[in-house]
Formats: structure tokens, sequence, C-alpha cells
């Protein structure tokens, strides 16, 4: 059961590559969230985010235990906070506008999951699973606001007009 715990944790191992493993799990939530934004973009995306979150608190023991305090290997926290950037976005259908959707919500989410302002790295403090994911959900809801804000603001670009 713990070698499960590890593989979720590490977001089915992308949290093992050896550079930037946060990164890597963000990128790799791009693949079921892609999916789910095609076809239920509120409660697919919403659902994964749950299932990411439980997954998080579940496995986040076993992966501090192998590795120390909140982990960089353990990033299905990431799959949660960076599908939450995405709630209730829908996607235009044409893969420009999409992919252009797709890597501004990206790189909005790491953005505040690196620089960890306003708050967020004291999410972060409460330690244990439920710190290692707030954190995360934090900078993925800072994320989803400015997405959303930029759709309102340049509909056009990401072709949701």
């Amino acid at each position: 059961m713990n070698a499960l715990k590890l593989f979720i944790g590490t977001g089915f191992g992308s949290g093992l590559l050896p550079k930037a493993p946060g990164t890597f799990g963000s990128l790799f939530a791009l693949i079921p969230s892609y999916f789910l934004l095609q076809y239920q973009p509120l409660a697919g995306i919403l659902g994964f985010v749950i299932l990411c979150s439980l997954l998080t608190l579940w496995s986040a023991k076993a992966c501090e235990g192998k590795w120390g305090k909140d982990p960089g290997q353990m990033v299905i926290d990431e799959f949660a906070g960076q599908a939450l950037a995405f709630i209730s976005i829908p996607l235009s259908s044409y893969l420009l506008p999409d992919i252009l959707l797709l890597s501004t919500g990206f790189f909005l989410f790491r953005i505040f999951d690196i620089w960890k302002p306003f708050g967020i790295n004291n999410a972060q403090k409460i330690g244990g699973g439920l710190g290692i994911l707030l954190d995360d959900l934090i900078a993925g809801f800072y994320a989803f606001i400015c997405l959303k804000t930029l759709i309102f603001v340049f509909p056009n670009i990401f072709d949701i007009a």
C-alpha cells in the first residue's frame, strides 16, 4: 500500500523527474485537464480537483516519511492546484486558442505556486498533507482569477467570445 501511495503522490511518477518536479507535475496535470475541459469544464474539473486533493491527503504521510517535510517529489497536489485554475473555463474547440488558454493557465499557476504571494506561504506552514495541499489550491485559485480576468478583457485572443 505504501508503494501505491508513493506512486500516486509523485503524480504517477512525474514528480520523480530530476529537475523542477513541481513544474513537470503541473504540466502532466494538463493532460487530464484538457480532456475534462472539452466535456465537463465545471463538474469534470471540480471532480478532478477533489479527487487529487483527497489523494494528496491520503498519500502525504507516506511521501513525507520517505522524502521529508513537503517533499518536491510529491506533486499530486500540483495536479489539484493546476486543475483549479481552469474550473468552469470551456475550451474553444480550436487548437491554437486552446493551447494558449492552457499555457496561460499553466504559467499563471506556476508563478503563484513558485512565488507564493498573498498568504500562500502561510498556508504551506500548516504542515502535513493539508499544508502541502492548501498552498497549491490557493495558487490555483489566484491563477483562476487572473485567467478569468484575461478572458474577460481579451475574449478574442482565447476565442471564447
